[in-house]
């Protein structure tokens, strides 16, 4: 495995903050030190260790842009890019972890909890002191998640919770989770259901040939009594989910240009120094073409989520937006990944190398926040103004 070596070609950190800087610089040295000389073991294993979760909390790689009077870092939707890239690029599971607990899990009780909610958890989950788990995905309901089958019913003081929830980073050591369900009316509420209640179960997720160097599990609720007090209040429907998955897919689109710079990285060191017919393979036309246009892509995405970022904090995104940046980013750096395994022969299906654990993470990445699929079709509703979903 070759040391890593930053690619900006268009100087895109001309327009990073000094701020920007500092917390890459922190959280890539985290990744080389504590990551990289442990992950293909890891992935190998299928083992997630869990001091990462905690030297993460401790590096505030956790809800960054959180305010800090609530345990987190009050950093603009940049910083959050740069963190998620740098975590990538030691591997798509431990950003999915940190994307869980700062996205789908600090965001929802930021936005939509209590001042006591927010007061109770937050600090906690800054610190990993908790890890959070987001349940939408049902077995039955992926793409479309309006027709979820989990249900709360009204008992009083409390909610009877019964589904089920799958394909869940974090769910096996999880001790809250963010769950979507339908109340009587068929109102979608969230809730906070905590780890110890009642019927509350979290089997694991094995035998996966993608993300093996993350916990993966189902969240299972077998007449789970949640108290009213763990309803996010300021939310129902739809939009409240949705709007988490949209910040969990911006951090997608900056997080995946990590392992493309770590696969560009890995394959163009290799060129120079694999020799065959007496010269090295990077002086080959073919070769060049390929490095070229690895990174002529690796460029474009960059400036796009530059972009999106400057959006995002000036409020102007919008979901659409986020689709395309996700859906691009994340096929650049799967084709990326297949060229640089390619560039290494049979050395690129070797842990000696990261290049096929990125491949095989990001066949994961293009389809969880939204398939690719489904990405296309977001931005085709809204360049066309036509919803194509049901048809």
């Amino acid at each position: 495995m070759y040391p890593y070596r930053h690619h900006d070609y268009f100087l895109v950190d001309d327009l990073l903050s000094d701020e920007h800087k500092i917390i890459r610089s922190a959280v890539r040295d985290w990744v080389n030190q504590s990551v990289v000389p442990e992950i293909d073991e890891a992935a190998q294993r299928h083992h997630f260790p869990g001091k990462w979760l905690k030297e993460m909390g401790e590096l505030g790689a956790f809800g960054s842009f959180i305010p800090s009077r609530y345990g987190g870092a009050g950093m603009d939707a940049i910083a959050y890019g740069v963190i998620m890239q740098e975590l990538e690029r030691g591997d798509s599971g431990i950003r999915s972890a940190a994307s869980v607990q700062s996205s789908l899990v600090m965001y929802p009780i930021f936005e939509f909890g209590s001042e006591e909610q927010k007061q109770t958890y937050l600090p906690r989950l800054a610190s990993a002191e908790l890890i959070g788990a987001f349940g939408l995905t049902e077995p039955n309901h992926g793409s479309d998640p309006g027709r979820m089958e989990t249900k709360i019913t009204d008992q009083g003081d409390h909610y009877l919770l019964n589904g089920a929830k799958m394909w869940i980073t974090n769910a096996p050591i999880a001790d809250i989770a963010i769950v979507w369900a339908k109340d009587e009316r068929g109102i979608v509420r969230g809730l906070i259901v905590e780890r110890g209640m009642q019927g509350f179960t979290t089997p694991e997720t094995v035998r996966k040939w993608s993300l093996r160097a993350s916990h993966t599990g189902e969240l299972v609720f077998d007449n789970v009594r949640v108290p009213k007090e763990n309803v996010l209040p300021r939310i129902q429907g739809l939009k409240g989910p949705l709007m988490c998955l949209n910040s969990a897919r911006y951090g997608i689109a900056w997080g995946v240009i990590g392992a493309a710079l770590d696969c560009y990285n890995t394959a163009l060191q290799y060129s120079l120094e694999r020799q065959q017919f007496d010269r090295p393979i990077a002086s080959f036309q073919l070769q060049q073409k390929k490095l070229a246009e690895m990174l002529t892509a690796i460029t474009q995405a960059q400036l796009l989520v530059w972009r999106l970022g400057k959006l995002k904090d000036e409020g102007k995104v919008t979901p659409a937006q986020i689709s395309m940046a996700k859906r691009n980013n994340v096929e650049m750096a799967l084709r990326i990944a297949r060229e640089s395994r390619q560039l290494l022969g049979a050395m690129g299906i070797t842990g000696d190398f990261p290049i096929m654990r990125h491949m095989m993470n990001l066949e994961s990445v293009i389809t969880y926040e939204g398939t690719h699929d489904i990405h296309l079709l977001i931005t085709g509703m809204d360049i066309t103004g036509i919803p194509a979903f049901d048809n």
